[in-house]
């Protein structure tokens, strides 16, 4: 199975540290399947860290819960698809009247995928439209009041002189003594070797040594190939989890660029659009599961929201005309502002 591209719907009949929070359960509660897209289009199903997912997707990024009620926007679906493919919606695409502009959906089954040369990571889900919001509000509540575990991690907005094919990785001293194992001092220069599993479940050796004037935190011999392999520039970031295990875990998260060219494999997005909105429809009209894919980098709007969250935000917030309100953003430095 391939995915669609840019995340289109299938019917089926500088460095933050701190904590982040994982909005989702221990994987033995199955919550979330995994599967990693092999070079030739074929797909593996593999363990992919819900953690180290998370993390990569920003952290703006939540996945509503399996099981739980979610509302579908198909407009929004249609605006992420278009803000991939740098394209305005094409005002000829035909317009579905018995398309309502929200769907309430329960949410079947949601995927982990990780592009394997891009790394770039998105969700598959398989919704399906419900008639009685009673039967799944529960589920969809109790999904709202889940406890998030919480791991330690650090990110970095990579510079020239992180990305350059002679250089090292200079890691903020702060992340270096809370991440990583503890160097032994008594050694001349303090050395050792760390070992980091990205997604797909490689595993990166790295030389961490404390030098220089001033004195400050490396990654040298490993980080060079690491840098090419992943095909990283300046202005991507780097982050680094220790997870439950004690175990390092590395992933990245690519600047926003404009994309140079398409590929003409690439659907057009017109017919992107009619996809997105046939599946919607169909799925509507007989309360069929349909299937979306979810590029949480593409675009910062979301198309799927947990019920409960859509009925409190509308419901139970009253909004007037001069109020202010705080909004979340996601900084250069990879972390949250309001």
């Amino acid at each position: 199975m391939k995915r669609p591209a840019n995340g289109a719907a299938a019917h089926e009949g500088e460095f933050g540290l701190g904590w982040l929070p994982c909005p989702c359960l221990p994987p033995a509660c199955g919550l979330f399947d995994a599967c990693v897209v092999d070079g030739d289009g074929s797909v593996e199903r593999k363990t992919i860290n819900p953690e180290l997912w998370h993390a990569c997707a920003g952290p703006l990024v939540t996945l509503p819960l399996v099981g739980s009620l979610v509302v579908y926007f198909p407009q929004g679906h249609s605006e992420q698809v278009a803000t991939s493919m740098q394209k305005d919606i094409d005002a000829h695409i035909p317009n579905y009247t018995s398309l309502p502009s929200k769907l309430i959906c329960l949410l079947h089954n949601v995927t982990l995928h990780v592009d394997p040369e891009t790394d770039e990571v998105y969700a598959q889900m398989t919704l399906q439209p419900v008639n009685s919001e009673k039967e799944a509000l529960l589920a969809s509540e109790l999904a709202l009041k889940q406890t998030r575990s919480q791991t330690e991690f650090f990110c970095k907005t990579l510079t020239a002189s992180d990305t350059s094919t002679h250089g090292g990785f200079s890691v903020p001293r702060r992340a270096a003594e809370k991440i990583f194992p503890a160097l032994d001092f008594s050694m001349q220069p303090p050395a050792q070797e760390i070992q980091a599993r990205d997604l797909h479940e490689n595993i990166w050796t790295f030389r961490h040594i404390y030098r220089g004037q001033p004195k400050r935190h490396l990654l040298t011999t490993g980080w060079s190939l690491f840098v090419s392999r992943k095909k990283l520039f300046a202005g991507d970031s780097v982050l680094f989890i220790r997870d439950e295990k004690q175990q390092l875990l590395l992933g990245i998260r690519r600047a926003n660029r404009q994309p140079t060219s398409i590929s003409s494999s690439v659907l057009s997005s017109d017919s992107m659009h009619i996809g997105i909105l046939a599946a919607a429809a169909h799925a509507a009209a007989n309360n069929s599961p349909f299937t979306v894919f979810y590029n949480p980098r593409a675009c910062p709007s979301e198309f799927v929201i947990p019920f409960a969250k859509y009925q409190r935000a509308v419901y139970s917030n009253q909004i007037f005309l001069g109020m202010r309100f705080r909004m979340l953003f996601e900084t250069e430095e990879s972390g949250t502002r309001r």
